[in-house]
């Protein structure tokens, strides 16, 4: 028995210190020195300050910020901890009511604006942490952000169009506008 229990032993202590020890430490290594900026969550701003990561949305209400997608995490807005839908069909009276309220919320932050509001402005993405918005969810939004910013809508509308990011690879994906690059940009806090 105890020529099969050594063997077991020292196998399971080589693959705990392969697995457990040397694999973590080469890929982070790999990462950092590769890529360390995707390794250490795509962080915008500077190393003493970071202002939030390119890759997940951020809660901005203000008139004077480009507004996200909703959310659909918990209680918690963008809480990457809790990410996921939220499994309401299109029949759901409790989606309705949501869409709804986000309509007026838009509505009443800009009350001349009648275009037709853009559906990822009121619907929340899959993960409900989406970062990006369609042009035309910026689109809609640029009278109002212009308005509270005493900007001119022509220099807000560039600042759209340079934030606009293309479809991955030429193929993959829709056009889609990062809205805390863009709302950064706005602030000037935003060095690219």
């Amino acid at each position: 028995m105890i020529k099969h229990i050594k063997p077991a032993l020292l196998m399971l202590l080589f693959f705990t210190a392969l697995t457990g020890v040397v694999y973590p430490l080469a890929v982070t290594l790999f990462a950092q020195t590769l890529f360390p900026g995707q390794a250490n969550g795509s962080l915008l701003g500077s190393d003493e300050q970071p202002l939030g990561s390119e890759l997940i949305g951020q809660a901005f209400n203000r008139p004077e910020y480009f507004w996200g997608r909703p959310s659909a995490t918990s209680s918690v807005p963008y809480n990457s901890g809790a990410s996921g839908g939220s499994n309401q069909g299109p029949t759901n009276p409790a989606l309705i009511d949501a869409v709804q309220a986000r309509i007026k919320a838009l509505r009443d932050a800009d009350p001349v604006n009648t275009q037709p509001v853009p559906v990822d402005l009121v619907t929340a993405s899959a993960s409900g942490l989406d970062p990006h918005i369609s042009p035309a969810a910026a689109a809609y939004q640029i009278s109002r952000v212009a308005k509270a910013r005493h900007m001119s809508p022509d220099r807000v509308r560039e600042l759209v169009q340079r934030y606009t990011e293309t479809r991955q690879w030429g193929i993959l994906g829709e056009p889609r506008v990062n809205v805390l690059k863009l709302n950064l940009a706005l602030d000037h806090r935003l060095n690219e």
